[in-house]
């Protein structure tokens, strides 16, 4: 009976050192682990975004402000957010060469690790839309049905600037529209959310993320879909590539016109001669 009793106090026991064990390794896993981690985290971001305040003040502080507060040279950039610096400063239009109605795009200026630095930089001034996640770019769920109303959303939002088959266009006072054609999903995804240069704003209020990624699907499907009529001619459609088509026909059968009439005006003229 004896015995019976100490095993119950020995079972009982173990369960209670059994738990304290658990909740220490728990405790201290937790405070080793997580308050480090974040102190981790916060010393990362802060190196960042310091590196970004000492790139600015060389790189685009003569036309942006010390503080990014905006010069008659440049606009502010508080409040712009990440992605519109990821945007402007990856795809080589900033640090701008000249003032003009429209920045170019350019080689890149900067690494990889400066552009996320200048951007951690810029998003630290004020809150503004942060550069999409790879979830946001990821259009491999996307059913046919979702990618043809992607194409839709774009003639509705897009095809007035860029046509209907992202070649780009002419816009007013040297400004146009660029093509679309080598430009990254994050960037087409950027510019979207941003608006730069000439571009409205579409805010996740205006088009959805979800519909941004059916937009991206649409323009990469039309990267790959072949010419049937050889020359495209940007995408215009056949009508106008019929038209000019035809104008250059016109324009041949024309110069063979006035071939013909010169070489018989100079054989009629050696005949008037010989006579």
């Amino acid at each position: 009976m004896s015995t019976i009793l100490s095993a119950r106090r020995r079972n009982r026991f173990a369960g209670l050192v059994v738990v304290a064990l658990a909740l220490t390794v728990f405790g201290g896993v937790y405070a080793v682990a997580s308050p480090s981690s974040k102190a981790s985290a916060d010393a990362a971001q802060s190196t960042q975004v310091d590196q970004g305040r000492k790139l600015f003040a060389v790189s685009c502080s003569s036309c942006h402000g010390m503080n990014a507060q905006g010069t008659n040279a440049g606009p502010p950039l508080i409040g712009v957010g990440a992605a519109a610096v990821d945007f402007q400063v990856a795809t080589g239009r900033m640090p701008a060469q000249q003032p003009g109605a429209q920045i170019p795009k350019k080689p890149v200026a900067f690494s990889d690790q400066e552009i996320a630095a200048l951007a951690a930089y810029v998003a630290s001034l004020g809150p503004g839309p942060s550069v999409p996640s790879k979830q946001d770019l990821n259009t491999s769920d996307l059913s046919d049905a979702e990618i043809a109303q992607g194409g839709e959303l774009f003639r509705t939002n897009c095809a007035s600037c860029h046509n209907v088959a992202g070649k780009g266009g002419a816009l007013t006072w040297g400004k146009y529209a660029p093509n679309i054609d080598s430009t990254t999903n994050r960037h087409i995804y950027e510019a979207m959310l941003t608006g730069p240069q000439n571009m409205p704003v579409f805010s996740d209020q205006v088009i959805t993320p979800k519909n941004k990624r059916q937009i991206i699907a649409y323009l990469d499907e039309l990267k790959h879909q072949p010419s049937q009529g050889g020359f495209g001619l940007g995408g215009l459609g056949p009508v106008s590539e019929g038209i000019a088509a035809w104008l250059a026909g016109l324009a041949a059968c024309v110069a063979l016109a006035v071939w013909i009439a010169a070489k018989t005006a100079r054989t009629n003229g050696k005949g008037a001669q010989g006579k």
